[in-house]
Parts: C-alpha cells; sequence; structure tokens
C-alpha cells in the first residue's frame, strides 16, 4: 500500500509537468514541423534504400543511389593514396591537419587501494598543417629509403594511435613502401610470428613498445635490421641483437632532409599495388594479415564518405580507436582527404573523468570539441553507465525531471522528430562530456544494442550511424544513413559494394525466409580486398570470384529488410550444437546475459 501510496502522490506532482510538456508540443509542433523540415527527415528515413538487381530475395542488393554500377573511385584521378594526400594538401596547404596535446607534468596519485596511477596534466593541442605535414612526410619517406627500405618491399609499424602513425603511413604511401600493421595490445608471439611472415626489415614504434614488447621478440626476428621510435627521448641500446640499429624518427628526418636524399628519384604507387598488410587479431589461432592494394582503400573510403554529409574543412576528428583497425585507419585518411582537423587522443585521456586525467584537469573531447567521433559499442556502453550512474546521484526532483525528459524525447525519436527544448534545458551538460559539438558519431566493430543507441540519440544530440564491414572489406559494407530513426540495423550497402546472401540451411537460414530473406553474408566489390598474406587455403575459404567480381563470404548472418537495409542476426562460428541437436548462439546468450547490472563482462562457451 505504501508504494501505491507514493506512486499516487509522484503523479499527482507530476500532473502540472506533463501538462505543461502536452501544452508545448501542442502548441510548438505545427510551426516547428514545417520551420525543421521534419517531415522531410522523416520521408528519408523509410525511403527505399537498397534494390537486388537480379530481382531475386537473395539480391546481390546494391544502394539506389549508384545503382547502375559500383563507385571507385570519389575524386576523379585520385586512384591512389598518395595523389589523395597530394591533392589535400594543394586545396588546405596552411589549415590544421593533425593535432596533438602537449603534456605539461605527470603525477603519481596514490589510491585508497594503494594503487598507483599516473595522471596527467595537459596543456593545449599542438597542430601541424598540412604543408608541414607534406613536408614532414617527404623527409620522413626519404630517411627511410636512406637507411635502405625499398620501394614494394615491407615495413612495419607498431605503435599506439597517434600522430607519427599517420606520418609514418603517409611516407609509406607516397614512396611505395607496403605497410603492414599490428596491435598494440598483440602478445609477443603474435608480433614475432608477423614480422618473420613478413620478412621486414625496418619497423616503426613508440619507446613503451619498444622496451616493454619488442626487446623480447627482436632475437626472434633475424630479418629486421632497423627500428625507429616516434618519441623525442634518448633510448639506451643495450640489451639489444647486435644487427639491430635503434634510431629515433628525428634522426630519420635529419638524414631525409639532406639535399642527396630528399632529391632522390621516388618509385610511384600504381592502383594495383600493395598498400597496406594489415593483421587481424584473428578469432581462432594465429593472426592472419589481410592484403589490401590502393585501389580496395581508395574504393572503400569513397563509399564510408557518400554517408557523412557535409564532411569537410569545418569538422573536426577525435582520434583515439587503434590505427592498426580498419574503420580507425580509413576514417583518419578521409578526414586528411577532405580537409577535416584530426585531433589525437586515447581511452584513457578522452574525458574529464578519464582514468589518467588529472582530477580538475580537461580530457581532450573538452579541449578538441570534435564534431565527428568513431567508437565501439563498449565505450558507447561505459559512457551510458557513467551518466546513468551519475543521474542515480541526483536529487528525487532532478532525477524525475531527466527521466520525464528523457522519455519525451525518445518517444519524439522513435517519431522522427526532435526536442529542441529538453537538448537545451536537460542535455546541454551531457553533450559537453564529450565537446558539446559532436554532430554524428559512428559505431563499428561489434554490434550496437538499441538500447544504447538511443540513449546516445537522447542524451548527446547527434545521429548514431551504425557500420558494418570487415578488415577484408576495408571495413566497407553498410552504415545506416544520418535520417535512419531505426536501430539494431547496420544500413543498406554502401555505394561501392553489394550484399548478397547464400543460404545456410543446417542454420535455418534461407532467402525463402518470413517474413524477410536471411542468409550467410557476401559482400563484392572492389573493395575487396586480395586475400590474405601467404596463406592460400584461407583464400578459397573466403574469397571467391565470380564474372570479374570478387566477393568475401564474412560467416555472419543477415537478414534484409524491404527497404534494402541490413541487420546481422548471428554468426555461423558463434552457434553450438547441443546433445539433443538443438543450435544455440553464443553470442545471443552473452549479449542476454550482460544486460544485467551485475555483469561487467562474460564469455559463454561450449564444453564440448
Amino acid at each position: 500500500m505504501g508504494l501505491q501510496a507514493d506512486s499516487a502522490l509522484e503523479s499527482i506532482l507530476l500532473f502540472p509537468i506533463h501538462l505543461l510538456v502536452w501544452l508545448y508540443s501542442f502548441l510548438s509542433f505545427l510551426p516547428w514541423y514545417y520551420i525543421t523540415g521534419a517531415g522531410q527527415r522523416k520521408a528519408l528515413s523509410s525511403r527505399i534504400k537498397a534494390r537486388s538487381t537480379s530481382g531475386c530475395a537473395e539480391g546481390p542488393y546494391r544502394s539506389v543511389d549508384h545503382f547502375d554500377c559500383l563507385a571507385k573511385e570519389d575524386i576523379p584521378g585520385k586512384d591512389t593514396l598518395d595523389k589523395l594526400f597530394e591533392h589535400a594538401v594543394q586545396r588546405f596547404g596552411e589549415d590544421d591537419c593533425l593535432g596533438t596535446r602537449e603534456i605539461l607534468s605527470e603525477e603519481n596519485e596514490i589510491q585508497p587501494s594503494g594503487k598507483v596511477f599516473k595522471k596527467l596534466i595537459l596543456g593545449e593541442y599542438r597542430w601541424l598543417s598540412y604543408n608541414k605535414m607534406d613536408s614532414v612526410v617527404s623527409q620522413f619517406g626519404s630517411g627511410l629509403a636512406a637507411l635502405g627500405q625499398q620501394p614494394k618491399s615491407t615495413i612495419a609499424i607498431f605503435c599506439e594511435t597517434r600522430a607519427e602513425w599517420m606520418i609514418t603511413a603517409q611516407a609509406c604511401f607516397r614512396f611505395n613502401f607496403p605497410l603492414v600493421t599490428f596491435y598494440a595490445t598483440l602478445g609477443e608471439d603474435a608480433i614475432t610470428f608477423g614480422l618473420n611472415e613478413t620478412g621486414v626489415t625496418h619497423l616503426v614504434t613508440s619507446v613503451e613498445l619498444l622496451e616493454t614488447k619488442l626487446k623480447h621478440v627482436l632475437p626472434n626476428t633475424p630479418k629486421l635490421k632497423h627500428v625507429i621510435y616516434v618519441d623525442q627521448k634518448k633510448v639506451s641500446t643495450e640489451g639489444y641483437p647486435a644487427g639491430v640499429s635503434i634510431h629515433s624518427m628525428q634522426t630519420v628526418l635529419d638524414l631525409g632532409s639532406l639535399p642527396e636524399n630528399l632529391e632522390r628519384a621516388i618509385v610511384k604507387p600504381k592502383p594495383c599495388d600493395l598498400a597496406v598488410v594489415m593483421y587481424t587479431s584473428g578469432s581462432t589461432g594465429r593472426p592472419k594479415g589481410v592484403m589490401i592494394v590502393h585501389r580496395n582503400l581508395i574504393a572503400g573510403m569513397t563509399g564510408q564518405c557518400e554517408r557523412i554529409p557535409g564532411l569537410g574543412p569545418h569538422d573536426t576528428y577525435i582520434a583515439y580507436l587503434p590505427l592498426a583497425h580498419v574503420l580507425e585507419m580509413t576514417a583518419e585518411i578521409s578526414c586528411v582527404t577532405y580537409g577535416c582537423r584530426i585531433g589525437y587522443s586515447s581511452p584513457q585521456t578522452l574525458s574529464d573523468q578519464s582514468t589518467k586525467i588529472k582530477r580538475g584537469s580537461k580530457g581532450d573531447s573538452s579541449v578538441l570539441r570534435p564534431t565527428l567521433m568513431a567508437a565501439v559499442p563498449e565505450i558507447m556502453d561505459r559512457i551510458n553507465k557513467n551518466v546513468m550512474s551519475k543521474v542515480q546521484e541526483m536529487s528525487f526532483i532532478q532525477k524525475t525531471l531527466f527521466t520525464l525528459g528523457y522519455k519525451y524525447k525518445l518517444e519524439q525519436i522513435k517519431r522522427g522528430y526532435d526536442a529542441p527544448l529538453c537538448n537545451a534545458l536537460l542535455f546541454g551538460k551531457v553533450k559537453k562530456l564529450l565537446g558539446g559539438r559532436v554532430r554524428m558519431m559512428l559505431s563499428g566493430g561489434a554490434p550496437l544494442s538499441s538500447a544504447t543507441q538511443r540513449f546516445m540519440n537522447v542524451c548527446f544530440c547527434c545521429p548514431v550511424g551504425q557500420g558494418y564491414g570487415l578488415t577484408e572489406t576495408c571495413g566497407a559494407g553498410t552504415i545506416t544513413e544520418v535520417a535512419d530513426i531505426s536501430t539494431g540495423r547496420v544500413g543498406a550497402p554502401l555505394i561501392c559494394c553489394e550484399v548478397r546472401l547464400r543460404d545456410w540451411a543446417e542454420g535455418g537460414y534461407t532467402s525463402k525466409d518470413e517474413p524477410n530473406p536471411r542468409g550467410e553474408i557476401l559482400i563484392g566489390g572492389p573493395n575487396v580486398t586480395m586475400g590474405y598474406y601467404r596463406n592460400e587455403s584461407n583464400d578459397q575459404d573466403f574469397f571467391v570470384d565470380e564474372k570479374g567480381q570478387r566477393w568475401f563470404c564474412t560467416g555472419d548472418v543477415g537478414e534484409i529488410y524491404p527497404d534494402g537495409c541490413l541487420q546481422i542476426v548471428d554468426r555461423k562460428k558463434d552457434l553450438v550444437k547441443l546433445q539433443a541437436g538443438e543450435y544455440v548462439s553464443l553470442g545471443k546468450v552473452e549479449s542476454a546475459l550482460k544486460n544485467c547490472p551485475l555483469i561487467d563482462n562474460i564469455c559463454a562457451y561450449a564444453n564440448r
């Protein structure tokens, strides 16, 4: 009875607020609807976005915006990555390109548990212009060539996300040095395997990774002769193999700036030349190196950029995801191409509350105030939990108003509308957690829950585009359109590729399923890569050439809706067969259990 009485009292107290909200909505709806063009946005959300080129349910499905053919390049004649960068330098010369925050001081902070955390006090962003970056790229590439790096011979980078990573990549693209990439989190055995498999003689890294991981790896990589570290620090060369030379990036830049090296002839890459060998972490066994040529990346980025309206010099992108991941690498190259500033960050310094930011100091988002941001679902889930924990600490009235505003705006978004008053009064402070200017977020790498997507829509007042792609497709496959108000789907095929479904009868997925066709997802187009490095057996399992087009068999199971949008519903390797003969999806079990507030992370496995 007490709970019912409290609920009744709460309803009575909130009645005037509900009445005001209703009156405001009633009086403002028509003017707002016509002034903002909400009806047009709703029509865009519900439009047909892709159609089957064959007329069959299994596809292939192609974007209606580029239905007659697949897009291969966005800027005519710029068919290699070095040409894209040179074009950007000509257009944006003295504009800011890459930015890094200055470290003012470091402090060790002792926690109540006795643990010691390193805390940073950071200054403003310092920027490299396009012209300055162009000069550094030329000097670094010339310096690498002077150290014996040959065109069309692989060179490796094992480094955190930072400006020097992108400078190294652009130098390699310009001088036709195929770049081998490794995640900074890879273990020593995986790094050793990748370095030996590709036979690299030169490696770019950071001091931290050199001293913590590579020092133990180098004795087992006999072909590696030169290691270049990007930090402005001095490194002791004691304890390293005698046949390995350790250089600072500045030393290589100085070497490259010598006239006899800077004027050396450059062997320019062709569209079919190898640009990147990207090692994936791999779901099983050893990591696989995906071979990506210049034309693959050009096509993939053409498709991705078409889904980001208005990308240009007015934008600022915050870079903190691993650059060894294809999503982050293509995002940053695209930003450079279109004049968008890139400010570097890390998960530990992203916001004011991040683990490495000293209390009272500003995180990277607050200083940079980005307009564009990419995130994996784990990051968004973490933001969601942090905000909701703050809400729980509010007073009864504050919490009630926040909940009321959240529910009201959520209903408006589901109808295809917005709630400007709620944005101004309730969610402005939340928006400032990421700088207050984010106009679009892109989620990739894993499925994003509908609840988290709606939370980001409501609290950060921006669309969240959910994408689907793989390293083997240059990260390009599908991305939801900005106007699409649905959740749980990953959008229609990009203009650079098409998607078809292949029946998987054993798992119970076919193109004849109701209400929508389902099956294994195959992605085809010029963005599909050349295969796995020295691994032809895997090529035959995953890559198919049909009628002059290359297809990648993803192993993911999808469902295509009448408007041409794709939803990921399962994964072939994720299904296990129980003793009774029933198939169970471990991923779905994990997703359901992870929503429990008592569970931070979980791994479901089958005990065979």
